[in-house]
C-alpha cells in the first residue's frame, strides 16, 4: 500500500475551463487519480491561451497551463453532438467524480445537471462550482474570479487604502482558493461515500469563497456593528499602516502587539519621545491617535534603508517583515525547503513549478509531469472505450473529437 498513490483507480472526468474547478482536479491528479479533461475539438479550454495574452507576462512556456492542468489526458469532444455526447455519456458511467463549471443554462441543455448525471451513475460524486451560487435570481449568470470573487464580495472594496481607488485582484487569486475548497467538498463526500455507499452532488461558488476570505471583517455587518471606527485613517493602529524606506521598500509591523514590543520597536528607531508624548502614552491613547503616530514612525523609517531597519528590528526582538516581490520568491529558501514549490520529474519546460498548499505526512505525490495538448489522449481513451480505429477515423470526420 505504501507504494500506491492515495487515489490511484479514482477516475476523473475534468468538464469545465479556466481554473478553480479544473485545478480542484488537479489537485487530484497530483495524487494518483486518472482524470480526462473533456475539451471542445479545434478550440480546447481557452485558459490554453491565458499566457499568450499581450497583457501577461511573457516566457517561452505557456506557464499558466503547464501550471494548472498537469498530469492530465486531453479528450477532444464535441459535446453538441449525439455521438459526442454518447461518448460522454459512456465515461460517466464509470467515473467516480465528475467535476464542471459550465454554465447551468448549458447544463440543462445538454442534460448534464446533477438529476441527469446521477440516472447514469448514481455512485458518482458530482462537483459543481458556479460564480454565485446554485440558487436564486443569480445562479445562471456568469463570472470570474475578478468579478464574482473579488468585486462582488466586498474584498475589492475593503483591501485598499482608504480614499485609494479599487484595484483589480491578481488573475487566478480567487480561482486558487477555491479550487482547495471545491477539493475538500470532493474528498468529503468520498469518505461518505466510503461509509454509505452514496454519491452526491458537492457544490461551491467564487462568491462562497470571496465572502469566507473577507469573513473577519464580513461577519461584523451581519453582526449590526458599528464601522465609524473601520479604516478611518486617525484612528488607525500604526501596526496595520505599510512604511516605505529610503530605497523603496514597504516594511509591515502587524506583529508588533504587546506593550514590550511596542517599547522596543521606538527604542531601536531611536524614537524614544514617543514614550513620553502624551498622545501615545497608553495603547487605548495610541489607537485614538493612530494617524498621529503613524507620521511620525514614517518619517523616521523614510530615513534610512530596508536592509538597515531589518537588522535593527532583529537585534531588538521586533518581529518586522518585509514586503517581498514576486521575483523575491525564486531566490527564497523558506519557499523552497518547505515544498512550495517543487521540481517536476519529466522536462516541462521549467526547472521548478509552484504547486498547491496541502501536505499530508506519507501520501505520495506523482511529481509534475507535462499538461496534456489538445486532444493528445482521444484516440487512447476512445480504444480503452471499446472503439475501433476505423469507428475513430469516423468520429473525427464527422467533427465529433
Amino acid at each position: 500500500m505504501d507504494d500506491e498513490f492515495l487515489f490511484e483507480g479514482l477516475k476523473v472526468l475534468d468538464v469545465g475551463t479556466w481554473i478553480a474547478a479544473p485545478v480542484a482536479t488537479t489537485i487530484l491528479a497530483d495524487l494518483g487519480a486518472t482524470v480526462i479533461k473533456i475539451e471542445q475539438p479545434g478550440v480546447g479550454d481557452a485558459y490554453r491561451n491565458f499566457a499568450l495574452l499581450p497583457s501577461t507576462p511573457d516566457a517561452d512556456i505557456n506557464y499558466a497551463w503547464a501550471l494548472d492542468n498537469r498530469n492530465k489526458r486531453s479528450l477532444a469532444l464535441n459535446l453538441k453532438t449525439i455521438e459526442g455526447m454518447a461518448i460522454l455519456h459512456q465515461l460517466i458511467s464509470d467515473c467516480d467524480i465528475y467535476v464542471t463549471n459550465h454554465p447551468q443554462p448549458m447544463r440543462r441543455e445538454l442534460g448534464l445537471m446533477y438529476e441527469d448525471i446521477k440516472t447514469l451513475n448514481d455512485s458518482v460524486i458530482y462537483a459543481s462550482l458556479t460564480a454565485y451560487g446554485e440558487e436564486g435570481p443569480e445562479r445562471d449568470r456568469e463570472g470570474f474570479d475578478l468579478v464574482a470573487y473579488w468585486a462582488r464580495s466586498g474584498l475589492m472594496d475593503n483591501v485598499r487604502a482608504v480614499g485609494a481607488e479599487p484595484s483589480q485582484s491578481l488573475p487566478g487569486m480567487g480561482d486558487h482558493p477555491t479550487a482547495v475548497a471545491m477539493y475538500a467538498n470532493i474528498v468529503t463526500a468520498l469518505l461518505r461515500r466510503e461509509r454509505t455507499g452514496k454519491g452526491a452532488k458537492v457544490h461551491t461558488s467564487l462568491l462562497a469563497n470571496g465572502v469566507w476570505a473577507a469573513s473577519s471583517v464580513a461577519q461584523a455587518v451581519f453582526s449590526g456593528a458599528n464601522f465609524s471606527n473601520h479604516r478611518h485613517p486617525e484612528r488607525m493602529p500604526f501596526s496595520r499602516a505599510l512604511y516605505e524606506t529610503i530605497d523603496g521598500v514597504w516594511l509591515q509591523f502587524t506583529m508588533v502587539r504587546t506593550v514590550e514590543e511596542f517599547d522596543a520597536f521606538v527604542l531601536a528607531l531611536e524614537l524614544p519621545e514617543i514614550l513620553i508624548d502624551e498622545r501615545f502614552l497608553t495603547p487605548e491613547l495610541r489607537f485614538a491617535n493612530g494617524g498621529a503616530l503613524t507620521d511620525v514612525i514614517r518619517t523616521r523609517l523614510s530615513q534610512q534603508s530596508a536592509a538597515h531597519w531589518m537588522v535593527i528590528c532583529k537585534e531588538a526582538g521586533v518581529p518586522v517583515s518585509r514586503m517581498e516581490t514576486l521575483h523575491d520568491l525564486v531566490d527564497d529558501q523558506q519557499v523552497a525547503i518547505n515544498g512550495i514549490t517543487v521540481t517536476p520529474v519529466e522536462d516541462v519546460g521549467v526547472d521548478r513549478m509552484i504547486r498547491d498548499p496541502l501536505n499530508i505526512d506519507g501520501v505520495k505525490r506523482v511529481g509534475v509531469k507535462k499538461s496534456p495538448t489538445l486532444g493528445e489522449h482521444t484516440d487512447d481513451v476512445l480504444r480503452e472505450l471499446g472503439h475501433s480505429d476505423a469507428q475513430i477515423a469516423v468520429l473525427r470526420e464527422k467533427g465529433v473529437v
